[in-house]
């Protein structure tokens, strides 16, 4: 499963056998049970995660209770809350697995010590923490602009693999819609 891992680093940087064993040495493997919390609000975030298997959601809760989705993570994907893991602030997300999971866990201790250590990863934080703001640029401009149906075009277009795994209720309270629009938002994938 760590292939995933090193597959991924080596889209942006290159790294040999040994290095890859270093950089893999500064992470923690954990494993989760479907419904099993890994961040919860009000707790410390310790950990950035890289998804080796599994699905995971992130999200808060309204004072009435309401699901507000911030993020669907699987398979390659990093997730964590990080206001919190970047200041040490308790976290104001939760974070639980739709499916068994299997992560990769970095604190941000380790993290420090292996940028510092490695110009490589550094450069690979770098780079993936760019196209995190790229993405979440384009979640913001697309909840402020697009309509329901556009939101639900998008999310397919960016995602399909999604829509077999999350329930339709999740990807409605992801893209900001009741389940019964989502129902009538439903599109077929040769759909213009």
């Amino acid at each position: 499963m760590e292939y995933t891992f090193r597959k991924q680093i080596e889209r942006i940087v290159s790294l040999t056998d040994t290095e890859f064993e270093y950089v893999l040495s500064f992470f923690v493997r954990k494993k989760y049970k479907r419904h099993q919390f890994v961040i919860q609000e009000g707790d410390p975030a310790n950990y950035e995660y890289f998804v080796l298997s599994g699905l995971l959601k992130s999200y808060i809760l309204d004072e009435g209770g309401k699901m507000h989705i911030l993020q669907f993570a699987m398979e390659d994907w990093w997730l964590s809350d990080y206001t919190a893991y970047l200041t040490g602030m308790p976290a104001t997300t939760f974070a639980d697995c739709l499916e068994n999971s299997e992560l990769l866990g970095i604190t941000k201790e380790n993290k420090d010590k292996l940028c510092s250590e490695m110009h490589k990863m550094e450069h690979f934080f770098r780079v993936k923490s760019n196209y995190g703001y790229v993405a979440l640029q384009r979640r913001i401009l697309s909840l402020l602009c697009n309509d329901a149906q556009a939101k639900y075009r998008q999310l397919f277009e960016l995602y399909p693999s999604l829509f077999q795994r999350v329930p339709k209720a999740l990807l409605a309270s992801y893209i900001g819609v009741s389940r019964e629009t989502l129902s009538r938002l439903t599109i077929s994938p040769d759909q213009d």
